[in-house]
C-alpha cells in the first residue's frame, strides 16, 4: 500500500516503528522545514512521559504498551539520562490529599527534558530515514485532503491507498477544514481547560518533588469546576508559547540546567453545553485579551495576594520569576478571566496549601493565560481511507498515548483492520 502520513509528531512516530519494517511505501508531509523545528521538538513538550490508565486521553491504552514506548524514547536519548517518578504510590501522600478533598491521580513518571528531546527526535529521524520505505517531504504544507473512492488526495495531487493525520493540535486549522468538509467526523467539541501558570519557591515543595517529582490531582471547587495541577516542573521554567495570533504562558524543565523555583499549571475544565460549539475560539478570545492588556508578545505576572484581591501588582519580593522579564507584565488577571475562575483557583490554592504549607504565600507568582485547548473528539469510522491519530483526533492528550494511538492504527494496517479500526 502507499500510505501518506500528514505531521511528524508523537502519533507518527508510533506509527512510523509499527510499520518502518514492512513492505508499505509511507510518505510523511511535515509542514516544518526541517526535523528540528517540527511539533515535539518544540518548547510545548518538555520531554515528561507517564504509564498511567487515570490520564492521557479517553481511550484505553495497556500499561505494558506505554512503558514499552517510554523506553524506547529513552533508547533514543545519547546518554540515557532520566528523572524518575511515582505519582502517589506512598500511601501516606495518596491520604494526605484525600482527606483534605482532593482527588490524587497515580503514575510513574519518565523526565528526559528540553535540552534532550531535540537529540531524541533526530536520533528517531535517523532511524526512520534509514529504511527505504520511508519518504520524509519537510516543508510541506497539506492544506486540504479529499477522500476518494480508492483512497485519498493531499492536496489535490497524488493517489494514497490511506491517510493518517497526525498533525496534534498545533494542526487545528488543516482539521477545522476537514470537519467543515465532513460534519459527521465530528463527536464532541466542548470542553477547553483555562487558568494560570504557577511559580513558588523550591524548598516549598521540595518535599513531594523528591516523593513523586511531579504531582497530579483534582479537585472539585466550591463554584462547582473540576480544578486540576498539570505539568510540575521542579527546578524548571516558566515560558511563553506563541500560538501565531496570540501568546499563551507554559513551563517546562531541562535535565543540566536547574532553576530555585517549580512551576506547574493550576487549570479550571470547562465543558460547554448546546448550542455553544466552539471552545478553541473562547479560550483564543481570552488569551487575546490577555495579550491586550501585558501588550505585544507578553504575558501577565501578578503575585498570589493581589490576585486574590484584584489588585495589579506593582512590585516583586521574595519569589523571582523565571521568565524572561521581556515577556511579562506586572498586572492583574482578574482583568481577563470571569470571576467563576478565578474564585476556582483561589478555592484550590487555599486548599492545596492545607496539605503543603507554603503553596499560598502571598509572594508566589501567578502568570496567565494558561490555556489548554482540547481537540474535538473525531469519529475514526466516519471515513474509510482516512483516521486521526494522536492529540488531533481528540482522543489522546500526552505524548505516550498519542504514540500508542499511532502504534495502535499502525498494527489494524498490518492486520488489514484499518477500514474498521474504532481507535
Amino acid at each position: 500500500m502507499k500510505i501518506a502520513i500528514v505531521g511528524f509528531g508523537a502519533a507518527a512516530i508510533g506509527l512510523l516503528e509499527k510499520l518502518k519494517e514492512s513492505s508499505h511505501e509511507i510518505h510523511v508531509f511535515e509542514k516544518s522545514k526541517d526535523v528540528y523545528s517540527s511539533s515535539i521538538s518544540g518548547i510545548r513538550a518538555d520531554g515528561k512521559l507517564f504509564v498511567s490508565t487515570e490520564m492521557g486521553g479517553d481511550i484505553f491504552i495497556d500499561p505494558m504498551l506505554q512503558k514499552k514506548l517510554v523506553d524506547y524514547y529513552i533508547n533514543f536519548t545519547d546518554n540515557k539520562l532520566v528523572e524518575t517518578g511515582k505519582s502517589f504510590g506512598n500511601h501516606h501522600y495518596y491520604k494526605l490529599f484525600y482527606e483534605k478533598g482532593f482527588l490524587p491521580i497515580s503514575s510513574d513518571f519518565y523526565h528526559i527534558g528540553t535540552d534532550q528531546l531535540k537529540e531524541v527526535l533526530f536520533n528517531i529521524y535517523n532511524d526512520f530515514s534509514s529504511h527505504p520505505n520511508i519518504h520524509f517531504h519537510f516543508n510541506y504544507e497539506v492544506i486540504d485532503i479529499d477522500e476518494e473512492k480508492n483512497g485519498a488526495k493531499i492536496n489535490g495531487d497524488g493517489l494514497f491507498d490511506i491517510a493518517i493525520i497526525t498533525v496534534g493540535r498545533s494542526g487545528h486549522k488543516l482539521v477545522n477544514r476537514m470537519m467543515s468538509k465532513f460534519p459527521k467526523l465530528v463527536l464532541d467539541n466542548t470542553r477547553v481547560d483555562m487558568g494560570i501558570r504557577f511559580e513558588l519557591p523550591n524548598h516549598v515543595v521540595d518535599e513531594i518533588n523528591k516523593e513523586m517529582y511531579e504531582f497530579k490531582v483534582k479537585y472539585r471547587s466550591k463554584t462547582g469546576y473540576m480544578v486540576r495541577t498539570f505539568c510540575n516542573n521542579p527546578s524548571g521554567f516558566v515560558v511563553t508559547e506563541n500560538y501565531g495570533d496570540f501568546l499563551t504562558v507554559n513551563g517546562h524543565a531541562k535535565m543540566l540546567e536547574k532553576s530555585n523555583n517549580t512551576n506547574f499549571a493550576i487549570l479550571t475544565s470547562l465543558k460547554f453545553t448546546e448550542p455553544f460549539n466552539d471552545p478553541i475560539g473562547y479560550g483564543s478570545y481570552i488569551a487575546k485579551l490577555s495579550n491586550l492588556l501585558a501588550g505585544e508578545d507578553k504575558v501577565i505576572l501578578q503575585t498570589y495576594s493581589h490576585f486574590k484581591e484584584s489588585r495589579r501588582t506593582k512590585n516583586l519580593y521574595r519569589v523571582l520569576p523565571t521568565l524572561d522579564p521581556k515577556s511579562f507584565i506586572l498586572g492583574d488577571v482578574n482583568l481577563v478571566f470571569p470571576r467563576r475562575i478565578i474564585e476556582s483557583i483561589i478555592d484550590f490554592v487555599e486548599n492545596l496549601d492545607k496539605v503543603i504549607p507554603g503553596v499560598a504565600n502571598n509572594d508566589n507568582l501567578v502568570y496567565a493565560p494558561e490555556i489548554k485547548f482540547y481537540s474535538n473528539r473525531l469519529n475514526n469510522k466516519s471515513m474509510q481511507h482516512i483516521k486521526f491519530a494522536g492529540d488531533c483526533s481528540g482522543a489522546t492528550r500526552s505524548i505516550i498515548y498519542a504514540t500508542a494511538h499511532g502504534y495502535l492504527i499502525g498494527e489494524a494496517i498490518l492486520t488489514n483492520q484499518f477500514s474498521n479500526a474504532e481507535l
